[in-house]
């Protein structure tokens, strides 16, 4: 593939290489020279620092060995117009104008393949991400990790990882036998029963609903069965109920996982026990005050931590060892934990506990979705879970559609708070940012409708003469495609989704302001083919894109 920055980075990778061996010197690892894109356009197209990273081990001034690295990139004359040592070192590449249109023969090339990589060469990869519990429905602080879960794995797939998408059910404990209290008592409230509701039960009125659909279905069967006998019924029933509307509200959001993996599962077949067990053999639990506790602070926790209670009890620590162990066993090479961000206490004995199992930290990746600030016009809707009261992912999407909330939710690094404007995401212009880049995509194929109304040809067996393409928007435009096999290998690197809508951005932003400047169909058929064919390669780009985000690409709007 004829990219820009491939061939930039191969020749200072080259040249590296060439002056490490005539200093005797083998190729260290940690020197990994980085090529950007300057802010400022004057320093350039492309910048490197290979010089910087590479005076540690010569012990020579950066820019005398940028020098000698310009000095040693062999065929960069038909790639480069020139280049320039900046500041303490700092190589400055100014691309030949003619070089850019390759990418745009790459683009057509690939298709809706361009982008798609293959470093991650089969890397077995479990994403786990939302597995709220089954007490009740998502709310748009989970609809902020589905998305991030989702098109993280989109992105890794993408890059050639192989990846399983899974949802851990969190069905077992003190919160199952509330939620079964909880419908309980609002089924005999129902019934007409006086009925004092605790305060610490679920008091949603997603619990009323079940309650009248008990009560449709079973009548007041229950109403003389004694509490105990009754609460397994009903703590059953709501969890499956409740996991299904989650199911659905997935779907709806255009998330499906791949696995389902229920915590009951661990405790039935023995598979926590076990764990602990063999932690035990390792020397990494001992017993204190009747409790049994797991070394973390030998893997750098701030304290040991127990799993099994005094009287007996597993924690749900001990559990999620298990569940950890479980995922290993089933042949993850790396396994991400996707966590609300009031979770961020729990990270050090999580990342101890896979290393107590055997596993290297590097293993397992956590990352923090931060909290979701819901707006509406501006101004913060009130919110209140302890009292049932708070805006569900359902509703979000079933309000702004499922495209809109995608693109929003992603908006924002995950560790950053993010503002969600629900007339925002409704609104027809450039201030609602998926709006924005789906008219784009519109936006070019009525120019691809126009050109066809008028007999223009709009495919190509061979590539048009692109050296009519002169105009540095043009070029501009030819860059930003260029950098899209980047971007994504960045994303998946960094596990960082959010790349790829800011991308999407800058490159709408290039389109439209080349757009509103210039003519792409006009009287000289030779430019119309070149900036047809421009044209259909942004398209290209903006409907992979928006297919790594789970966004459609609307051809009209």
């Amino acid at each position: 593939m004829y990219l820009v920055r491939s061939r930039l980075q191969a020749m200072i990778h080259h040249a590296v290489q060439s002056l490490l061996i005539q200093y005797g010197l083998n190729h260290d690892k940690d020197l990994a020279p980085e090529l950007e894109i300057p802010k400022i356009p004057e320093h350039g197209d492309y910048a490197t620092n290979a010089a910087m990273t590479l005076t540690r081990v010569l012990r020579k001034n950066p820019r005398t060995i940028a020098q000698d690295l310009v000095d040693r990139m062999e065929g960069r004359e038909d790639l480069v117009a020139r280049t320039e040592i900046a500041g303490p070192g700092f190589i400055n590449f100014f691309i030949r104008p003619d070089a850019w249109a390759g990418i745009l023969q790459a683009v057509h090339e690939a298709k809706e393949d361009f982008g798609r990589q293959d470093f991650g060469r089969g890397t077995r990869i479990q994403v786990e991400f939302v597995s709220a519990n089954p007490t009740g429905p998502l709310h748009i602080g989970h609809g902020r990790g589905a998305a991030v879960g989702d098109v993280l794995a989109n992105i890794l797939k993408t890059c050639g990882y192989a990846v399983d998408k899974e949802y851990y059910i969190n069905d077992t404990g003190k919160q199952m036998d509330t939620l079964g209290r909880s419908l309980y008592l609002r089924y005999l409230e129902s019934l007409g029963k006086p009925v004092d509701f605790p305060e610490d039960h679920y008091k949603g009125n997603y619990m009323k609903e079940l309650a009248l659909e008990v009560v449709e279905r079973f009548g007041d069967r229950y109403a003389s069965v004694p509490e105990d006998e009754a609460l397994p019924f009903f703590s059953q029933y709501a969890g499956e109920r409740i996991l299904q509307g989650i199911r659905e509200d997935l779907e709806a959001f255009g998330v499906v996982h791949d696995v389902w993996f229920s915590e009951r599962t661990l405790h039935e077949n023995g598979a926590l026990q076990r764990t602990i067990e063999a932690l035990e053999r390792n020397g990494m639990i001992y017993e204190q005050d009747g409790a049994k506790w797991f070394r973390s602070t030998a893997y750098g926790d701030e304290k040991d931590r127990v799993v099994v209670r005094a009287n007996g009890i597993t924690t749900y620590f001990a559990a999620d060892l298990a569940y950890h162990q479980n995922k290993f066993e089933r042949n993850y090479d790396v396994v991400i934990d996707i966590w609300g961000a009031d979770h961020h206490g729990y990270v050090p004995r999580m990342m101890a506990g896979v290393q107590a199992l055997g596993r290297q930290a590097s293993d397992l990746r956590i990352i923090l979705v931060q909290l979701v600030n819901l707006l509406r016009g501006g101004k913060p809707v009130a919110m209140s879970t302890r009292a049932g009261e708070f805006v569900t992912l359902r509703e979000v999407v079933d309000e702004v559609g499922k495209d809109a909330a995608r693109f929003l939710f992603l908006m924002r690094r995950s560790d950053s708070p993010l503002d969600f404007d629900l007339e925002t995401a409704k609104k027809h212009s450039n201030e609602n940012p998926v709006y924005y880049v789906q008219y784009a995509h519109a936006r070019l194929c009525s120019v691809f409708d126009v050109a066809k109304e008028r007999g223009v040809p709009t495919s190509w067996p061979t590539p048009p003469n692109l050296q009519r393409l002169t105009e540095p928007a043009e070029w501009e435009l030819m860059k930003q495609l260029g950098e899209f096999p980047h971007v994504l290998e960045m994303a998946a690197r960094n596990l960082e989704p959010h790349r790829i809508p800011y991308y999407l951005l800058e490159l709408v932003a290039a389109f439209h302001s080349y757009y509103n400047h210039n003519r792409i169909i006009g009287e000289d058929q030779e430019l119309t083919q070149a900036r047809l064919y421009l044209a259909d390669a942004v398209r290209m780009v903006l409907r992979n894109g928006l297919a790594v985000l789970g966004v459609s690409a609307p051809e009209k709007m």
